[in-house]
This record gives structure tokens, sequence and C-alpha cells, in this order.
């Protein structure tokens, strides 16, 4: 019994240190140590220990000797080899949409959240950035391959924390919902290659404006998605 707790304390642990990263409140290159992190969460350091070094082969976190630990460095030619493999995956899935006779049915739900009047649209970073992701996931998953759905969602939980930071400028809001609306209207109208090329598009511009993140603006973006 003791030994499922402490799994499950562990498990616990990782998801709020990851979600702590993905929410900004830990930053590349902040530093911490077990004991700080045992006594945000509560814990003993069994179970953070166990986190912390999960987190570590997953490529969040490092450490070093004397060090402790700390959140690594964003890589761009990692980033930039994720979005290579997440514009494929969704490609390949605008492909199999449009050769589906019940594309209507499937693309309702979307059409719902994204082809709406202006005064009905989301305006907050926090919920803006998980709805993007819920939109491009969506579309992979009413593709109907199981086995790529579950690859583009761990491609796009690699890189959410440079995402997010598409909704940090109010414009992208505004652009992110007219996009998302063509790329579902050319589905809609079978225009296979033009939703394509408007999702490369639209992905191409999330993946440029990572290139432009400095820590300036990641501690800006960590002060707005607080007080949003």
């Amino acid at each position: 019994m003791a030994q499922l707790q402490a799994v499950s304390l562990a498990d616990q642990v990782y998801q709020r240190v990851k979600q702590d990263i993905f929410d900004f409140v830990l930053l590349p290159h902040d530093r911490f140590s077990e004991n700080q992190i045992a006594e945000r969460y509560q814990v003993s350091r069994t179970p953070v220990r166990d986190a912390l070094y999960r987190l570590e082969r997953e490529g969040y976190l490092e450490v070093g000797l004397r060090r402790g630990w700390s959140v690594k460095p964003l890589d761009f030619e990692r980033i930039d080899e994720l979005y290579e493999v997440r514009i494929s995956l969704e490609c390949a899935a605008l492909d199999r949409l449009c050769a589906a006779a019940d594309i209507q049915d499937r693309l309702q739900p979307l059409c719902a959240t994204w082809m709406v009047p202006a005064d009905q649209r989301e305006d907050g970073m926090q919920i803006m950035a998980e709805l993007d992701e819920q939109f491009h996931c969506e579309l992979v998953r009413i593709a109907g391959n199981g086995e790529a759905a579950r690859m583009h969602q761990e491609v796009c939980e690699r890189i959410r924390i440079v995402r997010r930071l598409d909704f940090y400028q109010a414009q992208r809001i505004e652009k992110t919902y007219e996009e998302h609306a063509l790329i579902l209207q050319a589905l809609l109208e079978r225009q296979r290659d033009v939703a394509q090329r408007l999702l490369c598009t639209h992905i191409e511009q999330s993946r440029q404006s990572v290139h432009k993140i400095s820590l300036s603006m990641l501690e800006a973006a960590r002060r707005s998605y607080r007080a949003g």
C-alpha cells in the first residue's frame, strides 16, 4: 500500500511540475531544489525525486552536481523538427477527412466553436491556448487514425509552452479564429489542397514566432498568464 501511495504521489508531482512549466510558473533556466518542490506540494522528497528524474528523462529538466535542478532552455532545432512532424500528421489528417462521407458531421463541433461571430469569441490567453491545441488535436482524432492521433498528442505536448505564446498578443487570437474558420470551410467544401495550404501557413506562422522568443518575453507572458 505504501509503495502504491508513493507511486501515486510521484505521478501527481510529475503532473504538477510539468503543468507549472506549461503555465510559465517555471521558465527555462529557472533553478530549484528537491526540498523546494517538496515544500511547495507538501510531500516528501522521495516522490519529488522520482517525478523530477522522470521529467529529466523526457527532456523538460536537467540536474547538475551541486547545482540542483533547472528547467532546460528551449531547443529551437528540436522544436523545428517537432513542428515538421506536426505539419505532416495534420496534413495527412486533412487528406483523410476530405475523403470521409460524413465530413460535415465530424466537423460540426469544431465549426460551432470557431465559425462564430466576433462577440462570441474567447479572448483569454489561457483558454485560447487550450482551444487552439484542442482544434488541431481534434482534426487529427476525427480523421480516424488512432496511432497518428497518439503521436500528434505527444508532439503537441512537447511544443505546448511555445505554442501558448502565440496568444500573448491579442491580434493572434483574432487571426486564429479567422484562420481556423477558413481551414474548416475548405474542408467542408472538400478542397483538400486549399485546406492543407491554409493549415501549413497557419502553423508556419506559429513556428516562426518561436524563434522570436526571449526570456524577457517569457517573463512578460508569465505575468500576463497569471493576470488572466
